[in-house]
């Protein structure tokens, strides 16, 4: 009989764990009744643990109950749809302007109304309130300052295709990173305005293949080639530029090209289907005045919604916008980097 009791009590143990483990992002959190949050971003580790240390001394209720998952923006939009059927999470938080809208034709993305809509730009968020622009990424070109003087730098991109950077340029492999996909897409749809002739900006880039010496797997083997020298020059976006130099200590700058910087707006949403009401609570955090300030200060991010009290760095940015169009980029930017994907990377 003990043996017995002892065997229905370990059952009911086991069933009870496996209740608790089961279920994906809705599920109610151990110890209380707010439900866990997950949150795929693209965002730099750092910004996101300072955000979410904000966010749960805020609501204390959501300690220990916030999951975050790191992923390139891309990978998060293939993530989320390959998970349409059962949402995995709630928020996703970091993303490129085609990206979210693709999300969003796609039905993966909940439509609301946060109060912060109104004072946003229409061209930075869904008319149908499914994904909502967070910040402008300027898109330039990053090099390793202990190995070119900004003299020495290229100052343009078409720079980047000259003879005396052969094997010297790094480049994050671009399928998988929303940053890349953008740069890439831009440098195509500048010689060809309305997509319908894309060889050119497919020519473009295989030249600048052929002087690429590798491909970095994700931003951490970026820096690090970078900051060893096995490249000294590559294409990135310039926040995360200037907090790898200023709070990593790598030894990056960066030009703002003559010519143009794309500047991508890079956004979030809540997922359908997932946590909303956690989702709709984290997303309205994120555009709290006092938090963006933060944020603009000391994480370099450019705010899609104004700020009144800007930090030094960003009054002194001398910003020049590449004209791009990111509706025909939109259109074709799948179809451009699979090109490039199987015809070009590493054929240059």
């Amino acid at each position: 009989m003990r043996r017995r009791l002892l065997l229905a009590g370990a059952l009911a143990a086991v069933l009870a764990a496996g209740t608790a483990c089961g279920g994906g992002s809705n599920d109610t959190a151990a110890g209380g009744g707010t439900e866990k949050l997950t949150i795929y971003t693209a965002r730099d580790k750092k910004v996101a643990d300072f955000v979410v240390d904000k966010f749960t001394a805020k609501y204390p209720e959501y300690k220990g109950k916030v999951e975050v998952l790191n992923l390139g923006a891309q990978e998060i939009l293939e993530r989320v749809r390959a998970e349409k059927a059962n949402p995995q999470a709630d928020v996703w938080w970091g993303g490129t302007q085609q990206g979210l809208a693709a999300g969003a034709t796609e039905d993966l993305l909940a439509p609301w109304q946060p109060s912060f809509a109104g004072k946003m730009d229409a061209k930075y968020k869904d008319p149908e309130g499914r994904w909502f622009g967070e910040i402008l990424l300027p898109e330039v070109i990053m090099y390793n300052n202990k190995a070119l003087t900004p003299e020495q730098a290229p100052k343009d991109w078409d720079d980047l295709l000259k003879p005396e950077w052969k094997d010297k340029i790094i480049i994050r492999d671009v399928a998988a990173s929303g940053t890349m996909r953008s740069i890439y897409a831009s440098m195509i749809q500048r010689q060809s305005p309305d997509g319908s002739n894309p060889q050119p900006g497919y020519d473009w880039l295989k030249k600048l293949d052929a002087n690429t010496g590798a491909y970095a797997a994700n931003p951490t083997d970026l820096y690090l080639k970078m900051s060893r020298q096995q490249g000294v020059v590559s294409a990135w976006n310039l926040q995360d530029i200037l907090l790898q130099a200023n709070q990593s200590k790598m030894p990056f700058g960066y030009v703002m090209p003559a010519s143009g910087a794309p500047v991508l707006v890079d956004g979030l949403a809540a997922v359908k289907g997932g946590n909303s009401t956690g989702a709709q609570k984290f997303i309205e955090f994120l555009f709290d005045d006092s938090l963006r300030a933060d944020l603009a200060k000391d994480y370099y991010q450019i705010p899609a919604v104004d700020i009144a009290q800007k930090p030094e760095w960003l009054n002194q940015l001398n910003l020049k916008p590449l004209d791009v169009n990111w509706d025909v980029i939109g259109k074709n930017e799948t179809e451009w980097i699979n090109h490039w994907n199987s015809q070009i990377k590493n054929k240059g």
